[in-house]
């Protein structure tokens, strides 16, 4: 089987050692597979499909439908497997709705097989897990890369490859629930990447960090085999422990080098690890008789590029920025991407243009960690924002009803409003981290006043213990402990029980988040003034780096489906897949192959879908329809279903199981419902 001739030119000289001929050849010539520059270290270990697995860690369906993860032997010294087990059933949770009545294990779930259906069994797969940093020898990067081959894979039937970029700033096992488990029930060879984020887990009192197999070691001990590591000096580092004990670093936002820019080129070197790996366990034994031949290439392979919100626009990126014909085809849903322009496309619902689009995620996540929390409830939050002028009403309601509208002008749907209040805790972990991360600040500067820490039950930073630092490669998502106010009146506190010194009250740390607001835009968030001195040049640092992440829209003629929920409050879709898609119209026009498909009822975080019934419904089912439906147009060339609102019916109540009649199909004729895109005009059904 040999696809049809990818339309990019291969031009790269690393490629030509991946890639052969096209046409029938022999299997026992041809060049040599070569691994690439940038790999350190490959591991390898085969799981049997019982006792342990690629998909489940062992745990199967039911274990990783247990709310309670599995104890460790010692928690203070958990073992490298231990860890991986935790990791798993950790990250499968994170981005699924496991309750039994959303759909897990009767529509999705390890028991549920590739075609849909639920079975009996545990959803094991037996196969084997290649383990990898991407590094320039240098260990600051240190970007960990899988490739799970499972031993369904058949390297003559339709070969394929999945990306699973992990979502959030997630650890290398992010996307295990999401593109992970389409490709292992496809007999897809998966090819993950942490984006350079990840679960590097810094903590100053002992200067410890995680190592690539999760367990813990001192920076000198770790050498550069760290997940992650400041760079900073040993008498820096124990000033900023001794005036600030407990606080932590994280990869993402601390490693000064703004990994989101680099998404893009992380995806397309999972896809070229996945590659060298195949070709070592399925290529022909070299006459020098310890190389392998080259068998499995982009030009025999499908590869498809997928995962989930920041994996998601991970995918993209790479499908952007794919130069070697590497990506086929790209399914992805609710994507965390930021076009490079809000201008030259025109976002409409119903004929009507909406309010705003195409604003990047920290303009909008800035805007949103100071109105969410109003909307919330918190008054102080409240009250300062009125005595501020940023909002108005007499009391408490009036103002709440008023923060919602300032949110919807600036982007949001109405859909989205009953999320906010759940959607706070987000946006301010991410103005923090992204702040951080664009900017490339050290941890020491304790940007806008914000630190990083544990908190105890009065918003005090308290130290990670034992069992904390040795689990955390199981349990932190990345974006690691609590945002902690330093400038907080009567000492530091956790952003949530801060008080502001402009206000004197318990406002959530508004003053920070007014700095934060004012880095992202470069004006003053209170009275608009151009920035000066110190915050003029850090506003600079932050927008340089925001410039570094943006997308083009061009996918170069790739077939692509792109899936989001209207309800979507963390990404609104007017200034994400919405405006991606007016962007590539402007891009590409006619050449275009993207669907974007608009799911009602459905939003960011799955979990909801069993805390607010009668609102949402999961989205996950529509990743894997999205995913056979691209992969169905490679293999045969079935037409890729067109742009749509699919409209989904929510429930009373939890206790009502979610079926088709609630997340009915993508449809193949959309009728009325369907999306237009007319120049670079989108119009999207009410």
């Amino acid at each position: 089987m040999h696809k049809n001739t990818h339309p990019l030119a291969i031009a790269s000289a690393t490629l030509l050692a991946l890639v052969s001929c096209k046409g029938d050849r022999d299997e026992d010539s041809g060049p040599l597979n070569q691994k690439p520059s940038y790999l350190g270290t490959v591991t390898a270990t085969t799981y049997d499909g019982n006792s342990d697995d690629l998909l489940t860690a062992g745990l199967g369906a039911s274990g990783i439908a247990a709310a309670t993860p599995p104890a460790y032997a010692d928690p203070n010294n958990p073992t490298a497997a231990e860890l991986r087990r935790n990791a798993i059933h950790a990250n499968y949770r994170a981005v699924l709705d496991i309750a039994a009545n959303s759909g897990y294990g009767t529509m999705y779930g390890p028991n549920v097989n590739a075609a849909g259906e639920a079975t009996t069994g545990t959803g094991k797969v037996a196969g084997t897990e290649y383990i990898a940093y991407a590094d320039d020898g240098s260990g600051k990067q240190n970007v960990t890369l899988m490739v799970q081959v499972p031993d369904g894979f058949d390297p003559t039937h339709n070969p394929c490859i999945v990306t699973g970029a992990s979502s959030g700033s997630r650890g290398i096992y992010g996307a295990i629930g999401s593109a992970g488990e389409w490709g292992l029930k496809n007999n897809c060879a998966v090819a993950y990447t942490d984006k350079g984020g990840s679960t590097g887990l810094y903590t100053f009192d002992d200067d410890s960090v995680n190592l690539r197999n999760g367990k813990r070691a001192t920076r000198t001990e770790a050498g550069k085999d760290a997940i992650f590591a400041p760079a900073l000096g040993d008498e820096e580092r124990s000033a900023y422990a001794a005036s600030f004990p407990g606080r932590i670093a994280s990869k993402h936002a601390h490693s000064q080098q703004n990994p989101e820019k680099d998404w893009g080129r992380m995806t397309l070197q999972a896809v070229e690890f996945a590659f060298y790996v195949l070709n070592e366990k399925y290529g022909a034994l070299a006459p020098d008789g310890k190389s392998r031949l080259v068998r499995l290439t982009p030009e025999n392979t499908w590869t498809l590029a997928s995962s989930i919100s920041n994996g998601a626009g991970a995918a993209l990126l790479a499908a952007e920025q794919d130069t070697k014909g590497l990506i086929d085809a790209v399914a992805v849903t609710e994507p965390q991407i930021q076009p490079k322009s809000s201008t030259g496309y025109t976002v409409k619902q119903g004929g009507a243009t909406e309010a705003a689009q195409g604003k990047s995620l920290l303009d909008f996540s800035t805007y949103a960690a100071l109105y969410q929390p109003c909307i919330a409830g918190v008054a102080g939050r409240c009250a300062s924002l009125a005595a501020k002028g940023l909002l108005s009403g007499a009391d408490l309601t009036a103002q709440m009803n008023d923060a919602r509208a300032r949110m919807n002008a600036y982007g949001w749907l109405p859909d989205a409003e009953p999320l906010h209040g759940l959607n706070a805790a987000s946006s301010i972990g991410i103005a923090v981290t992204y702040v951080n991360a664009y900017g490339r600040f050290s941890v020491t500067d304790n940007v806008c006043g914000f630190s990083s820490a544990n908190t105890d039950a009065n918003g005090n930073p308290v130290a990670f213990t034992a069992a904390q630092k040795a689990s955390s490669f199981a349990t932190q998502s990345g974006i690691i402990g609590t945002p902690v106010y330093e400038n907080s009146v009567g000492g530091a506190k956790a952003y949530s029980a801060a008080i502001s010194p402009s206000t004197n009250a318990a406002d959530q740390a508004l003053d920070g988040f007014l700095c934060l607001r004012s880095l992202a835009t470069g004006v003053d968030a209170v009275t608009g003034a151009p920035l000066t001195g110190t915050m003029a040049e850090q506003s600079a640092r932050v927008r340089a780096g925001l410039a570094e992440v943006q997308a083009t829209g061009n996918l170069h003629g790739k077939p692509a489906i792109i899936v989001t929920g209207r309800s979507d409050t963390l990404l609104p879709v007017n200034h994400a897949s919405r405006a991606y898609l007016g962007l590539n119209a402007a891009a590409e026009g006619s050449s275009s192959k993207l669907r974007y498909i608009e799911v009602t009822n459905a939003n960011h975080f799955d979990f909801l879908a069993s805390v607010l019934p009668a609102n949402i419904v999961p989205m996950h089912v529509y990743l894997f329809r999205a995913l056979d439906a691209a992969f169905a147009h490679l293999k045969s060339g079935a037409e890729l279903p067109p742009s749509q609102v699919v409209r989904t019916v929510t429930r009373t109540d939890a206790t009502t199981p979610i079926t088709n009649t609630h997340v009915p199909p993508i449809s193949a004729s959309p009728g009325a419902d369907a999306i237009s895109v007319s120049g670079t005009t989108i119009d999207i059904p009410n």
